[in-house]
This record gives C-alpha cells, structure tokens and sequence, in this order.
C-alpha cells in the first residue's frame, strides 16, 4: 500500500504554483492591488522623465554651454578667466563637461604652481579612461613631486601604468617616472627593477624617448651596490 504523501513532500514547482496560485487569488479577491500597482509603476515612470527631461538634460546643456565659455576665454589666452570658469563649472555641475572642466582647472592651477589646488580638480577627473585617464593620474603625480610627497607620487605613477593598458608609447613614460620617485626615495633596488622592465617590455622605448635607459640601470645598479 503506497504512502499517502505528507504535505512536506511537495516538489518545489508544486510549491512555486501554489505560491502563485495564492497571489492570483489575492489579486482575484482584491482589484485594488492591480490599480494600485498601476498607479505606482506611473509614479515611478513620471518621476524618472521628470528627472531626464527637467533636471538633468537642462543641466548637462548649462554645464556644457559653461564649458564652452571657459574654453573660449582660454583660446584668446585670458588664463585666468578660463581658470575661474573652469572651477565654476568643476564645482556646480557633474556629467561629462564637469569632468572636463576640472582636469583643464587643474592643468591651468599646475601651470601656475598651485599644486594642491591642482591636486584637488584632479581628484574631481575620471580617470578611467587610458590614455587621458592615465595621463591626469600621472599629472596628479607630478603635483605630489613638486610638493615633494614622494610615496603619494608613486602610487599615482603606478596607476597611471595601471590606466593606462600597456600603451607602448605612454605607459613607459609613467615607468621612468616611477624609477625617478624611486631614487628620490633612495629604492636603488625597486628602482632598477623598473629600468628592466622597461627594457624588457619596451624594447623601443629608447630610441622613441632617446633616453639611455641602460645607463640608468647601470646607476641604480651602483647605487645599490654602495
């Protein structure tokens, strides 16, 4: 005589229609759910549009004619105007033209030596990006050289390497930079490390740079040797 199955026996998909089951009941016995849902879902959808098209179209397009400004006054060589738009734009708007504006806020503020306050925009910039990316993140670097903050100048040489995918001609500059914070910090060893890999991964690196990139291998050898 065969067991009469207890409830607990039921199979998953058994469980999974009795589930819905019950909902299409509830819903059956309740329209109210059903208008009600709809009407959420619309909210949502209308609060979504009201975002695209009254907030954030008009914004992206004030920041985009903003940047336009800035560019126009760097052009005709008003440094400092454009410095001040770009940080304008830089610091009241995001999306695309935001990102841009603080990385030319931050090259302008280089220029003039303002190194944390480059440091600053440069943080604002998205570097993802390898090739702009990297080289943002490597100027970033060059404003913790200046400021003679060592250890945070590697870090930002190494992600500049990092961004910036094996690109044959930028990514061995970021690598010499690194080699250079490295003898600063008097790693002669991580420094001559560098120098290898440059020559291993980047064999033309020298001819490209014309920069006798043995001979500073040679140098760091020596003075790691002392």
């Amino acid at each position: 005589m065969a067991n009469t199955p207890k409830p607990e026996d039921k199979s998953t998909i058994e469980e999974v229609n009795d589930t819905l089951t019950g909902i299409g009941e509830k819903v059956q016995n309740n329209p109210k759910v059903i208008v009600y849902s709809c009407i959420g879902v619309a909210v949502i959808v209308a609060l979504i549009l009201i975002w695209i098209y009254a907030i954030r179209q008009p914004a992206i397009n004030a920041a985009a004619e903003a940047l336009g400004q800035a560019d126009t006054e760097l052009m005709m060589g008003n440094d400092s105007v454009a410095l001040a738009k770009f940080q304008q734009v830089a610091d009241e708007y995001g999306y695309k033209s935001g990102d841009l504006a603080a990385l030319n806020a931050a090259i302008l503020l280089y220029k003039d030596k303002k190194y944390e306050e480059a440091i600053k925009y440069l943080k604002k910039y998205d570097t993802t990006e390898s090739i702009i990316g990297a080289g943002a993140k490597s100027l970033e670097g060059d404003c913790y050289v200046n400021l003679k903050q060592y250890p945070q100048a590697l870090d930002c040489f190494k992600a500049a390497v990092k961004i910036s995918d094996n690109n044959p001609y930028y990514t061995p500059v970021f690598l010499i930079k690194q080699a250079t914070v490295l003898r600063e910090m008097k790693d002669y060893k991580a420094e001559a490390a560098v120098y290898e890999q440059i020559l291993k991964e980047y064999p033309k690196t020298p001819a490209n740079l014309n920069i006798d990139i043995e001979k500073y291998l040679e140098r760091a050898k020596a003075s790691e040797a002392k």
